[in-house]
């Protein structure tokens, strides 16, 4: 595919340029749902009149439908962007981003999107949609999934899909990665984790405990009985779909104690993940007592899947890729071209 890419760049440049310009619109619509011609036009830098012209050939082909309230998708569409999905990279020079993050940090894949989430929300829904692609890719009927909260998981939960032909995974499982109430609904690994399993026709199990335990309330809880099957069922997982946090910003979120942020800091944590808070080395300097997966847990699971975009997560990035246990990373080309610009 690399090769046909490249002799249409020398013998039909514009065609390339063309199909560039016709996906983009198409992939901009896809995630916005419903858009007006004004709003797409602003959001592609692009004027109305040769948006107008390019949109009425997309309508003709079928790939979109024009009502009163905007521009929306049709089956034809999404089924042609799914087909140019794997090619996407290549014209937009992505794949050489993923190429190079692959070996540095010896990951069996790397998925980097168009954009930057820190500026674009949509691209966040296409992290999410990107995200939910590698997980199908590698997820079977009888797996135990389990995934953490946050924003980026919420959005991949939002756009799994299971594709037209396949039957739902009626043996397959969900199950958040820890504890997590004290957090915003939407956001909570339970509901991420059930949102997931309806999508998909799995079925789930729940994790009723907070997020951040005090060793009293630890030790009460671990000797439930209930809480030891779901725990167990949590670390006999195959494939664990994770955000990734800025270290600093997440010990607020959580509301530790000034003492401890402090000493986070000292410590030089730059990302958290897992409830776990790992330097630049990706050598973990603090972990939050909490119920769920721990750090054997996580280093023995067959398939770790990493969600996390834009600039200002790319040094978190790095320093979860540095720990050594990630299969495959999902992230954005802002955040991947700060990554790969600091292996220079």
């Amino acid at each position: 595919m690399r090769n046909i890419l490249e002799i249409q760049k020398q013998l039909l440049p514009d065609l390339v340029d063309v199909l560039k310009k016709r996906y983009t619109i198409l992939h901009q619509i896809l995630l916005s749902d419903v858009i007006g011609r004004r709003t797409l036009a602003a959001s592609l830098d692009m004027t109305e009149r040769v948006l107008r012209a390019e949109t009425d050939l997309l309508k003709a082909q079928g790939l979109i439908e024009i009502e009163s309230v905007g521009m929306r998708i049709s089956e034809a569409g999404r089924e042609l962007l799914d087909h140019l999905d794997p090619i996407a990279g290549e014209l937009f020079g992505l794949s050489d981003l993923e190429e190079q993050i692959s070996k540095a940090y010896g990951l069996r894949r790397v998925v980097v999107v168009p954009g930057d989430c820190d500026s674009n929300p949509l691209t966040k829904r296409e992290l999410g949609r990107a995200g939910a692609k590698a997980l199908l890719s590698v997820m079977s009927n009888d797996d135990i999934v389990a995934v953490t909260g946050g924003t980026t998981i919420a959005e991949v939960a939002d756009q799994l899909t299971l594709p037209a032909a396949s039957s739902p995974m009626k043996g397959g499982w969900f199950v958040p990665a820890r504890g997590g109430l004290g957090e915003s609904l939407e956001t909570q690994a339970n509901t991420i984790a059930s949102t997931m399993a309806r999508k998909v026709g799995a079925q789930y199990r729940l994790l009723h405990v907070p997020d951040l335990l005090s060793e009293h309330a630890y030790e009460s809880l671990v000797q439930d009985q209930t809480i030891q099957e779901i725990v167990r069922i949590i670390r006999e997982c195959r494939i664990i779909v994770h955000g990734i946090g800025d270290a600093m910003e997440m010990a607020r979120r959580r509301r530790l104690d000034p003492e401890a942020v402090k000493q986070i800091s000292r410590d030089g944590a730059v990302a958290e993940s897992f409830g776990y808070y790992f330097n630049d080395q990706g050598i973990v300097v603090h972990k939050m007592l909490t119920l769920g997966l721990r750090l054997e847990d996580i280093m023995r699971t067959e398939v770790v899947i990493g969600i996390a975009g834009g600039r200002s997560k790319a040094a978190s990035i790095h320093s979860v890729l540095r720990f050594g246990h990630e299969d495959i990373l999902v992230t954005d080309e802002a955040a991947a071209n700060e990554i790969v610009k600091n292996l220079a």
